[in-house]
């Protein structure tokens, strides 16, 4: 195995509780389920690389060009992690086994929490920057000019730093506010296809039924022709028999 596989293996462990339907992932991808297999190991790889480059965030100390490259690098690395997770998605609905279904939905539904879980620790790894960054500002600040100068240039530093950062924060809040938006869309849709799932299988039970009704039907049916074979075949032994009595009667009346 590489070492990516060595780490997806891991982390699905961490992740996927050792349960029915996560075995009946697990056993798809064994036997051979190319195509999920490698989507969920990409979903793996792009959730690794977000946990990395939050920690880089975190770890950021500015300037604020470097804390913006780091951002539009985190939001590159969601935008495909949630075009794997649309696909897997789509997959488990393809699915005719419903066993197999359910299993790949529920592991959707994991890795969409996963992804949330990564945005949250992203906005407090973005605060968490932008104040380090604040004060490393305000000591240099501090450590500049003339008290007067300083004053001034430090005032005016902060209140443009406070408003990068009030702006930067407005645009977090509006990703945030998004990625809520499309997760009430995808619970509804799930809602929506649970209700479909249990309409089918209440037309596959009463299908069942006039099945059953049919099957003892004909096999009434069946039942009544061999009785009724058997009937005739009687009623053509009774006249064969009344045949050759008449006749043994006309042609050998002394017999």
């Amino acid at each position: 195995m590489t070492g990516l596989e060595v780490a997806i293996s891991r982390f699905l462990k961490l992740q996927c509780p050792d349960t029915k339907w996560h075995r009946g992932v697990r056993k798809m991808a064994a036997a051979g389920d190319v195509p999920v297999r490698v989507c969920n190991q990409e979903i793996v790889k792009f959730d690794l690389e977000i946990k990395a480059a939050v920690q880089d965030i975190g770890d950021c100390q500015g300037p604020l060009s470097v804390l913006t490259e780091l951002n539009a690098r985190v939001k590159e690395k969601f935008q495909h992690l949630r075009l794997r997770i649309q696909e897997l998605e789509q997959m488990a609905k393809e699915r005719d086994k419903e066993s197999e279904k359910q299993a790949l939905l529920q592991e959707v539904e994991n890795h969409k929490k996963q992804m949330l879980s990564n945005q949250t620790a992203w906005r407090k790894a973005n605060l968490a920057c932008k104040i380090a960054i604040d004060n490393s500002e305000k000591d240099e600040l501090l450590q500049r000019g003339d008290p007067l100068r300083q004053r001034k240039t430090t005032k005016e530093s902060l209140a443009e730093n406070a408003s990068k950062i009030t702006e930067n924060l407005m645009g977090i809040s509006r990703m945030m506010s998004q990625q809520v938006r499309q997760s009430e869309e995808t619970m509804h849709t799930l809602a929506n296809s649970s209700r479909t799932i249990l309409d089918a299988n209440e037309e596959f039970k009463s299908m069942s039924g006039t099945i059953q009704l049919g099957r003892k039907l004909i096999t009434k049916y069946n039942r009544r022709e061999l009785t009724d074979k058997l009937l005739i075949f009687l009623a053509l032994a009774l006249f064969l028999a009344t045949v050759l009595y008449i006749l043994k009667k006309r042609l050998f009346p002394f017999l």
